[in-house]
This record gives C-alpha cells, structure tokens and sequence, in this order.
C-alpha cells in the first residue's frame, strides 16, 4: 500500500506539468505562425511570453519526472523483472528521439531569437511542439502496454534459484500499437491540450480582472477561446471513442465506471450514484435508461456484462473508478459550458464585457488540471487488481526486499520538497505574470 501510495504520489504531481506544456507548446506555434503568416508583432509578443510560461513549467516537470522512474527498480522490482524486456524500449525512445527533441529546440525559442532566421524559430517552436507531444506518445504507449499487452511471449528463468515469469518482446510495432495504444493517446493528447487552452484563457482573464496589461491579456484570450471550444469537443470525441475500446478489452474497468452489476441489455447511464461493492448494488441512483449500452454498441439492445460476471477477487475498487470517472465527465460538461458560452461572447464581441464570465475563466484553470488527473485515477484503479492486464496482480509486482519503513519516509521526504516544488512554480510564475510581456516597442525594433 506505501508503495502504492508513493507511485500516486509521485505520478500526480509531475502530471501536473506535462499536459500543460503540450498544451502551450501547440498555441506558441500557433502564434509563430500568425506572425510568420502576417508579422503581426503582437503574435511576436504572446509567442514570447508564453514560452516563458512554458519554460517555467517544462523545468519543474523535468524535476518530478526523474523521480517517478526509479521507482520502477526500488519498490517495484518483480514488475520490472517482468516487464523490463518491453518497458525499457518505449522509456529510451521517449528520452533519446522525444525528450532531447524538445529540450534541445526550447533553447532556441529561450535564447535564440536574436541569432536565427525567423523560420529556424518558427521551426522550433514546430519542434519543440512535436517534442512534448511524441514525449507523451511513448509514456502512453508504455502504460497501454499494461492495459492490452500484445507482441509478446512469457518465458521462464531462474532467479536466486526461483522460477520467475517474463514478458519478452516478440513484435515491436504490436507492443507498440497494442489495442488501447492510438485511443488513448488521441484522449490523452486532447485532455493536455484541454489544459493548455484553457490556462491561457483563465490567467488572462485573471489578469484583465486585475488590470494587469490589460490590453495584451484582452488579445490573449480571445485567440483562446475558439481553441478551447474546439479541443473540449475533440476530448469528448476522443474519449468516446476510447470508451468503445474500454468496454471491447477491458470490460470489468468499464462496468465499475458504469455501476453495472448485472449483466443486460438496455444497461442505463448512471448520472449520479453510490456503488456499494460489499451489497453489490448503487444507492441514489439517477439513471438514464439503456444509454450506456447505445453508447457502447449503438444500439439499446446491446448487452454490456456486469461486475458480477467476474470473481470479486478480480473487480477492481467500484466506487473510486466510478467517480473519478464521473468526476472527470462533470468537469468536461463545465469546460464544456464555458467555452460554448465564450464563444457566443465572442461572436457577439463582447466576451471581455462580462466581469461575471471572466471570474468564471479564472476560477476553471484548476478543472483541467483535475480532470486529467481523476481520468489518469480511472485508468489506473480501473485496472486493478492487475498492474499488467490480466498477466501480472500489483500486490505481486512490489518489491519485498524494501522496508515500510524506508518508503513511508521517502514518501514525507518526497511529500515536502514536492511542496517546495510545487511553492517554487507558483512564485516564478506569478513573478512572470506580474512583469508582462515585453513592449510592443521593444520587439518593433527588435525585428526592424
């Protein structure tokens, strides 16, 4: 349980910046574009200044990464026996052709701008985009691998005089493009971008709240919000479709984000609810009838299985998936809600004359944050009882020469500089928010 405890702790706190740094990698190019496009110089001046952002965030992530990656060897060494002939592939493919990638171009949008054409910074800004994105393509493709695990083979060796199971990889591309590979790649992809947009949209409002270069935060947020309408209806796609995947590979994770029990047809959409798994029902249930099996199959008379087709040995924890599940729908609806009505405010040009709407911006750049990681919670404790699907239990995959000891105090340690860590953001990017862009003035002449 420590070493389970350490992994979350480890994993949701870095997940905090990678979206976020895929998110504004793609709207910096966007705004390198605009200028390549016209040379606006107030593209210019938001490309700029949303590096910087992006700068302050990518370190911080760098940071919390390394950490999680030894935990790999020092709590979870039977995992790695198992695991490590194909995990090892996809980790080295996202440091060496991902990671250097992005970092390596960062440094020409940071320091460069005065040394190369305006198309080699253009064409970073593309690569340092590309980076972050392929970066997450083969973390995704390492954790799908857990989920749907294909191109491979168990063997048997001898450890310390025991007889030990591996994987061992047989097909690289089959490993790599496993069932849930693309669909949760799309989903995870859209979710950052969902930050992204929406961080640009909800510290601009907070700026032109607070009559902080008002008039560059003004133009920042409206090259926001047709992006933030656009992606959340691309994540709800996504994550459709990454649904038809669940129930098609991993059918108990689906009926415990479902609430379903008993196996049927017209299975009903559960808008509200309790799932008790030691009764094997839900309490306070608000459903909406047949709709998850139209969903699933597109048709009400699809049959999707219960809970109780499977051992209850083998079902994972009901309650925690169905409502970090739900917790991550609830909080799509909302971003849902305020990018459609910004887009109206936008039409209307009169986005920025509703204080109300505003504080309302401010108030939603924490909700992509949570509905990423809640939706990274469902994976995961949906996969359970199994840390590699239906192959390996995570209750036999922790390290047993490590004391509880040792990990409880790693994790207070880790606990208190994360704190510090996560203080050191907050501080450097208030800093940034306070000092503003650079003078339009400033970069005229700069191009002239």
């Amino acid at each position: 349980m420590l070493a389970r405890l350490q992994f979350a702790l480890t994993i949701s706190f870095h997940y905090i910046f990678p979206p976020l740094t895929i998110g504004l990698g793609w709207m910096i190019f966007m705004y390198n574009t605009r200028y390549q496009e016209n040379e606006s110089v107030v593209f210019r001046q938001l490309a700029q200044f949303w590096t910087k952002v992006f700068a302050i965030t990518f370190v911080i992530g760098v940071a919390t990464g390394i950490t999680m990656e030894f935990q790999f060897g020092t709590n979870w060494a039977n995992y790695s026996r198992f695991v490590g002939d194909i995990f090892g592939a996809p980790l080295a493919a996202e440091g060496i052709f991902a990671f250097f990638l992005e970092s390596s171009f960062l440094g020409i949008l940071l320091y460069g701008r005065k040394k190369v054409s305006q198309k080699m910074y253009w064409f970073s800004s593309l690569m340092v985009a590309f980076g972050a994105t392929m970066s997450a393509f083969w973390i995704v493709v390492a954790n799908s691998w857990q989920q749907t695990p294909a191109g491979f083979e168990l063997v048997t060796e001898m450890v310390n005089g025991v007889e030990v199971q591996k994987a061992v990889l047989t097909n690289f591309w089959e490993a790599v493009f496993n069932p849930s590979t693309l669909p949760r790649y799309s989903h995870v992809i859209t979710g950052a971008l969902t930050v992204g947009v929406f961080f640009i949209l909800g510290t601009s409002a907070w700026q032109v709240l607070k009559d902080r270069n008002t008039e560059f935060f003004r133009t920042s947020m409206r090259t926001a919000i047709v992006p933030c309408f656009a992606v959340i209806m691309l994540t709800m796609i996504v994550g459709h479709k990454h649904g038809h995947q669940v129930a098609e590979t991993q059918p108990a994770k689906l009926a415990a984000f479902e609430g379903i029990w008993e196996t049927q047809t017209h299975a009903p959409l559960m808008l509200f609810g309790w799932p008790d798994q030691e009764a094997e029902r839900n309490r306070f249930a608000i459903q909406i009838p047949g709709m998850v099996s139209l969903m699933i199959g597109g048709k009400f008379d699809t049959e999707v299985p219960g809970l109780k087709e499977f051992p209850p040995e083998d079902r994972p924890p009901v309650a925690m998936s169905f409502w970090s599940f739900h917790l991550m729908f609830y909080m799509g609806m909302w971003m849902a809600f305020i990018a459609f009505i910004g887009v109206i405010f936008w039409l209307n040009k009169k986005l920025l004359d509703h204080r109300l709407y505003l504080r309302l911006c401010a108030l939603t750049v924490p909700i992509p944050f949570l509905a990423n990681e809640v939706g990274w919670m469902a994976a995961e404790v949906g996969r359970q009882p199994w840390v590699v699907y239906n192959l390996l239990r995570t209750e036999h995959a922790v390290s047993i020469s490590v004391p509880a000891g040792q990990i409880l105090a790693s994790i207070i340690m880790f606990s208190l500089i994360y704190a510090l860590l996560f203080g050191l953001w907050i501080f450097l990017l208030k800093r940034q928010f306070h000092k503003g862009p650079d003078a339009l003035e400033t970069l005229e002449a700069e191009v002239k």
